[in-house]
Order: C-alpha cells, then sequence, then structure tokens
C-alpha cells in the first residue's frame, strides 16, 4: 500500500473501478494523494501489478462487518444420533421417537442408527421396516437425506428437517438462514456427529 510499493510502474484502477491505465508509481501515488484517498495493490502478481485507489480504513471496516454479519447468519448444522434395536419395545420405539421428533423440531438433522446383534443380523428386514416406519411418522417434520444403509452389523438413516421446519426453528432462536438455504433450501453439508447427551437419548 501507498510507499511499501515498489513496481516502477502500476495498472491503476480508479475508485468507482474504472481503468486508469498504466502510470509510474509516483503519478499513481500524486493521483492518490490528490484525492485523499490510498493507492492498494490488489493483484500483486500481474505485470504490471494492479493497484487501486481507495479508503483503506473503510475497506478494512465494511470487511470486518461482512464477516461478522457471514458468522450470525451461518448456520451450524448438527447431526444427533439415536440408536434403536430392531425389536424395540414399543414404549422406548415412542420415546426415541420423541426425540427424533425434537431434534427435527430444533433443526437438527438426525442419524438413525439400527443395532443388530447375534441372529438379529440375518433379518435386515426388521430394521428396514422399523426405520420405514419412522419416516413416515415423522413425514411433517423431515425428509429422508440419507435412505437406509447397512454398515456392518448396523443399519443407518439420516433425516433432515423440512426448510419450513428448520426456519422456524431458527426464527425461534431469533437468527436468520443463509441467503443460500433462504432462497433454495438446499441441504447443506454435514460437520461430524456430535453424540446426544448422557439423559437416555441415544444408546440403547
Amino acid at each position: 500500500m501507498n510507499e511499501q510499493i515498489r513496481a516502477r510502474e502500476v495498472r491503476l484502477v480508479g475508485p468507482e473501478g474504472e481503468q486508469v491505465g498504466i502510470v509510474p508509481l509516483e503519478r499513481a501515488l500524486q493521483l492518490a494523494a490528490d484525492v485523499d484517498l490510498d493507492l492498494v495493490e490488489v493483484a500483486p502478481m500481474a505485470r504490471p501489478p494492479v493497484c487501486k485507489l481507495m479508503d483503506f480504513g473503510k475497506f478494512k471496516y465494511e470487511s470486518a462487518l461482512k464477516a461478522r454479519e457471514a458468522r450470525r447468519n451461518q448456520q451450524q448444522t448438527v447431526i444427533k444420533e439415536m440408536k434403536l434395536r430392531p425389536k424395540i419395545d414399543p414404549h422406548d420405539y415412542e420415546t426415541k421417537k420423541g426425540h427424533v421428533v425434537r431434534f427435527l423440531k430444533a433443526g437438527d438433522k438426525v442419524k438413525v442408527t439400527i443395532m443388530f446383534r447375534g441372529r438379529e443380523q440375518s433379518r435386515p428386514e426388521l430394521g428396514y421396516r422399523l426405520l420405514r416406519r419412522l419416516e413416515s411418522e415423522i413425514s411433517e417434520l423431515g425428509y429422508v437425506e440419507a435412505a437406509p444403509k447397512q454398515d456392518g452389523r448396523n443399519m443407518i438413516m439420516v433425516l433432515a428437517p423440512h426448510r419450513a421446519t428448520k426456519a422456524a426453528a431458527t426464527a425461534a432462536r431469533g437468527g436468520a438462514l443463509p441467503r443460500g438455504e433462504r432462497e433454495s433450501g438446499a441441504p447443506e453439508t454435514a460437520p461430524p456427529v456430535e453424540p446426544t447427551g448422557p439423559a437416555g437419548t441415544t444408546g440403547e
């Protein structure tokens, strides 16, 4: 910036983005001083380097504001995990379904794992039917983002909240969805699974 620039000549861009052309560095510095702006090197690898006339202090301030706003609006996707057995007791099923409903209402994704033990591994249809039942019973709140898939002794399905469900959860927290999701509703890329707490929401 300014006197730190070492090139003999620069390709100068005006404060409104207009192309001034290639000028000696001394001329570019003089033009910057005439309009009380900084000469900032924006493309140092170009030949000659590209420099722009700007208020660098204002630029840094506005960039910091935008970065802060982006962080505030960023909606971090959390994946909760719920584990079930293929022959789960009806009461336990309802309890765990309640947790899944709560997670979806909070705007979180849910990884549902059916754990097979012993001879149960030869009956994968039991887990598949259980997952399909759960899918149908939470359909108003979410949808299947990853279809049931056998993974060793487990069968896994990932549920995601509908856009309206997630928007309601975000509004309840006083936040805002990122622009891309407000416009398209596209699912986000999920970070690593965050296990639920010890209050009986995971495990067998």
